[in-house]
């Protein structure tokens, strides 16, 4: 009678025991990498060819699979979930390459924080990073350069001699700087390898107030907005001054490829071939600023009508006016290889979006400070503050 009731027992523990354990779904399993046993939560890619990828698929988060248990190997992809697919790459690729990821600095905060700001030369116009420190053109007091330590905040020096520096590009191993007077404008020269003191005149022979400055890897490009974009030599400082096609050019950039102009006076983008000629006009929105490229598109800020333009380079069409996001006063753009940035003037703010969709990331408050210029060092994004302020965010 006592062995039966321990049976009982036994048998009422056991049922006890598998109804309180947890569900198991089936999974299959697979050798990858010639010696790690991989487990999926699906049970139809036992065997498959593909086993692996599937797997790193499914670990990576670009796919779920058709079910919780299945991954449908064999099904139809239609055009709409391939897109999901290829957007999903993107972002996962640009979000575990990034220098955020590799640093584990994923943090955006709501506002500046007062410890990411340094004082550079009074009105810092446009700023530009090489890599490791940042270099801040300032346009009063004589105009000046500092250099900031990216890690830090520091210091590290100050050229001066610049009048009315505006604009920033890092080239050839030096820093060129747009000095934006008028008739004519000035180019400037820094050798980051000397010990701070007086900028080296280039060319004082450039359109009148030149202001964005780029490069296509032979020739130094500014565009000056008093109608016209010079093409200057850097080895010579030889200058020649385009104005047929041009209104008022605020910025130029270079894509691999064509160089492109915002021009505010008439509202457009336009794209140039390699002698300066206009070959293309893309519409944009009202007075609009300075512009990036972020690999495939031009996000150009528009200041008049509080708005975004994307451009695709490809072939100069409008994707997409952006609007709301917290855009008022839009002045410049920036790209971190993830997210695109633009300064709101007249917000004391600056607005984020992602680059592969175009999704709106919110806005951050950067105080009583009218932000204008900015740049990213594949870190953060760095940001001039009026009315002497370089800050990171």
């Amino acid at each position: 009678m006592k062995e039966k009731l321990r049976s009982v027992v036994i048998l009422a523990l056991t049922i006890v025991v598998l109804l309180l354990a947890p569900t198991r779904l089936p999974a299959d399993t697979g050798m990858c990498g010639g010696c790690v046993m991989t487990t999926v939560p699906f049970t139809d890619v036992m065997g498959n060819i593909f086993f692996c990828s599937i797997a790193e698929a499914y670990f990576s988060g670009l796919t779920n699979g058709t079910t919780p248990t299945t991954y449908s190997p064999s099904a139809v992809v239609l055009r709409d979930q391939m897109s999901a697919f290829v957007t999903r790459t993107q972002d996962s690729t640009l979000r575990r390459a990034s220098r955020q990821a590799a640093l584990r600095q994923w943090a955006t905060p709501p506002k500046l924080p007062v410890t990411s700001r340094t004082t550079v030369g009074p009105f810092p116009q446009l700023v530009a990073s090489d890599g490791l420190d940042l270099w801040v053109a300032s346009i009063a007091s004589g105009g000046s350069v500092a250099r900031v330590r990216a890690s830090d905040g520091t210091v590290l020096g100050t050229w001066t001699g610049a009048t009315n520096a505006f604009g920033v590009l890092i080239a050839r191993g030096r820093i060129y700087i747009t000095g934006e007077t008028n008739p004519q404008g000035h180019l400037y020269l820094i050798d980051p390898g000397m010990a701070p003191g007086p900028v080296t005149t280039v060319s004082s022979l450039l359109g009148g107030n030149p202001n964005g400055i780029s490069t296509d890897g032979t020739w130094i490009w500014t565009a000056n907005r008093f109608g016209s974009v010079s093409k200057i030599d850097p080895d010579t400082g030889v200058a020649t001054n385009i104005t047929t096609g041009f209104n008022g050019p605020g910025d130029i950039l270079f894509d691999g490829a064509n160089l492109w102009v915002t021009d505010f006076n008439d509202n457009k983008l336009k794209k140039l071939d390699a002698t300066g000629n206009v070959i293309q006009n893309a519409p944009v929105g009202n007075n609009p600023q300075l512009p990036v490229f972020d690999g495939s598109n031009i996000w150009v800020p528009n200041a008049g009508d509080n708005s975004v333009t994307v451009v695709r380079v490809r072939d100069g069409m409008v994707l997409a006016t952006l609007t709301g996001n917290g855009l008022s006063g839009p002045a410049q753009a920036a790209f971190d290889g993830e997210r695109i940035l633009v300064t709101n003037v007249s917000a004391n703010s600056v607005s984020l979006w992602k680059a592969t969709d175009l999704t709106p990331i919110g806005s951050v408050s950067t105080g009583m400070a009218s932000p204008f210029g900015a740049c990213s060092d594949g870190l953060n994004f760095w940001i001039t503050l009026g009315p002497s302020q370089l800050a990171r965010l």
